[in-house]
């Protein structure tokens, strides 16, 4: 007998070499039929795996993460199985069909290019194998085996991962009825768990990424566990694609992309006034906190990036150029500049916690096939802080640094997750260091009774950092805010401090962002709010429409008089009908679009739709603008 320990704590015995899928249909029948794939000793594992010792055990279901990948993972095998049956005149070679964040590919070699017609035979054949509810059975096997099977069948790719893994390594493979597969696993049981599935599209992709390889096709896909669930997933994924930042830009003439500048957007009138408002809301914010504003270069000379340690640890993301013969970076992050502002004065005690915050532009170089939109670019501005201070208050600034992001994330109507990142492979400083470093945050998060995960290995290379991941309003994360804790720069730039007790010290620097990046942070929200900005971010705050031409002289009159009250307001004086310019006017998001005629010039009135309205409501003049200026001076996100 071994004693297996659940996950509630629970010690069961069982016998030794039992099942992993007996041992659930031994607690509970219905939970057998959720359990997809356990966690035994931490390991993802079958559950036709055996336990063969005493183990931790713990049985993962479509909710947990891990249960997914095992059913997406199965899906990639029943899509090869299913390519392999209906193209085999076709010459058809697998390469690589790993799960992925919220589905599945399979990249494959074959002599017919496939289409979208050909997704949905394919498709149709996955859900017969589905049907079929073969069992997925795994077995190892020498290396000689594997290489004559895989040989034998014309996999070349196959033939190539094998030779590619270490001799020492286990070979497995998995059979579902006559298709068998090179893999490590994880699996579900049999083909009838996936029970949802869709193939979305069908691209290219080189072997191993190296543009040196072949080109082959890659088929995405994505399954659950239900249909219902399928479903409630491509239904979001059509209000992404309606809510798409870099389709909307366009339409709302936010900004532009262009082949002469690729990763370099270009922001136009309307999306320059979105940029500065948001720009204004921050300038308010750190004001209040208590920052103070700085402007660095954009370019500095290399031993700085060497002193700092970017060119050792960050040089394949910078961009370079010579002056006087001299090498020189374009910065990919401001904290360098901020420490020599700093390294101008000597500081004292008294000072601390010392602000400074930068609007500051950074260039990183992204490859090619990352770029998109505003989402990953080559240049950005970051809404970068750097907070010196003294080690006792690490923990207050870090909780206040919290509260102003509270602050800001609420005004967008965007919640946040935490994740705690630790150091990464390429990072450099002792362990001590990192060890105190990580723990001060670890220590903010508790006390704050902030719930969090730990990210292990992304933090940055110079310290551990709390990064906030912002939820929107179609239930999509994004990472945006980040408080790096930062324990080596001070040392190694030799920053100081005039104690208490007149002798120097060395401060503890904070790096922090709020937006992250404008750039992105613009690009989220036009996804957010579909386009529909809140009247105090909108690029044109109010649209009058006068029902004819002798109404224009009032509709002008209104504008140059909310023009001289601060408002973004234009008139739509077109000879065309009434209807067609307020329905023009709602497909430019306008928050409210005025119709003026001759009962609104002798009322001194306007008769008023908010965007994404159908009825209308006449109110005085003042008493709207009244309504309008209390709305922008709250920042409210409602019309």
């Amino acid at each position: 007998m071994v004693k297996i320990t659940l996950k509630d704590g629970a010690i069961r015995e069982v016998s030794e070499g039992s099942l992993i899928i007996d041992i659930v249909k031994s607690i509970s029948g219905s939970l057998a039929k959720t359990v997809l794939a356990a966690k035994l000793d931490d390991k993802t594992v079958d559950l036709s795996t055996p336990v063969e010792r005493d183990s931790r055990l713990e049985f993962l279901t479509f909710e947990d993460a891990d249960g997914r990948w095992a059913l997406r993972h199965t899906a990639s095998h029943i899509l090869a199985q299913a390519v392999k049956r209906l193209y085999s005149e076709h010459n058809v070679k697998l390469a690589i069909g790993p799960a992925i964040e919220n589905g599945f590919y399979y990249d494959i070699d074959m002599d017919k290019q496939l289409t979208e017609a050909d997704l949905l035979d394919i498709e149709k054949e996955m859900t017969k194998i589905v049907k079929e509810n073969l069992k997925l059975v795994r077995s190892e096997v020498s290396r000689e085996e594997a290489l004559k099977l895989f040989a034998d069948k014309g996999e070349s790719y196959k033939v190539e991962l094998i030779n590619d893994l270490p001799e020492e390594a286990k070979i497995s493979l998995y059979t579902q009825g006559e298709f068998v597969d090179l893999c490590a696993g994880p699996h579900v049981m049999s083909t009838g768990k996936v029970k949802a599935l869709k193939l979305q599209s069908v691209n290219g992709a080189y072997w191993r990424g190296s543009e040196k390889n072949k080109m082959l096709q890659r088929i995405y896909g994505t399954a659950f566990e239900k249909q219902a669930d399928l479903d409630e997933y491509l239904r979001l994924l059509e209000e992404a694609a309606r809510r798409d930042h870099r389709k909307l830009g366009k339409e709302l003439d936010l900004f532009s992309l262009h082949e002469e500048g690729p990763g370099f957007p270009f922001f136009h009138p309307n999306g320059m006034i979105i940029r500065n408002e948001l720009i204004d809301y921050w300038r308010e914010v750190h004001r209040r906190y208590g920052y103070q504003e700085i402007k660095t270069p954009i370019i500095l000379n290399r031993k700085l990036w060497e002193q700092s340690g970017h060119w050792d640890h960050y040089k394949e993301n910078m961009y370079f150029t010579k002056i006087d013969e001299e090498d020189y970076a374009v910065k990919p992050m401001n904290c360098p500049g901020a420490i020599l502002v700093y390294k101008t004065h000597i500081h004292s005690y008294r000072e601390f916690p010392l602000r400074f915050g930068e609007l500051g532009l950074v260039h990183r170089h992204e490859l090619s096939g990352a770029l998109h939109g505003l989402f990953r670019v080559r240049n950005f501005t970051q809404d970068d802080a750097h907070l010196f201070m003294m080690p006792q208050q690490i923990e207050g600034e870090i909780q206040r640094t919290i509260d102003l992001f509270d602050e800001v994330y609420s005004v967008f109507g965007l919640s946040y997750t935490a994740e705690l990142s630790t150091r990464p492979e390429n990072s450099m400083g002792d362990d001590a260091i990192w060890e105190q470093a990580t723990a001060a945050l670890q220590k903010a998060l508790e006390n704050r009774g902030l719930k969090y995960i730990v990210n292990e290995g992304d933090g940055a290379f110079y310290g551990p950092k709390i990064d906030f991941h912002l939820r929107d309003s179609i239930g999509r994360t994004w990472q945006c805010g980040t408080i790096q804790l930062d324990m080596l720069l001070p040392e190694k730039f030799d920053l100081t401090y005039v104690g208490e007790d007149g002798e120097k010290h060395r401060p503890i620097m904070i790096h922090r962002v709020v937006y992250g990046s404008i750039e992105r942070f613009i690009g989220i929200l036009i996804e957010n709010y579909a386009g529909a900005f809140p009247v105090w971010l909108a690029p044109v705050q109010i649209r009058l429409l006068p029902i004819t031409q002798n109404h224009a002289d009032y509709a002008y009159e209104l504008q140059k008089e909310m023009f001289a009250q601060g408002f973004r307001v234009e008139v739509d004086s077109r000879n065309e009908k009434t209807g067609y310019k307020i329905r023009e006017s709602q497909v430019k998001k306008t928050p409210y679009t005025l119709v003026v005629g001759d009962q609104e010039i002798q009322d001194r009135t306007v008769a008023v739709r908010k965007y994404g309205h159908k009825e209308s409501a006449t109110l005085k003049v003042d008493a709207f603008m009244n309504m309008v200026k209390d709305k922008i001076a709250r920042r409210d996100a409602d019309y």
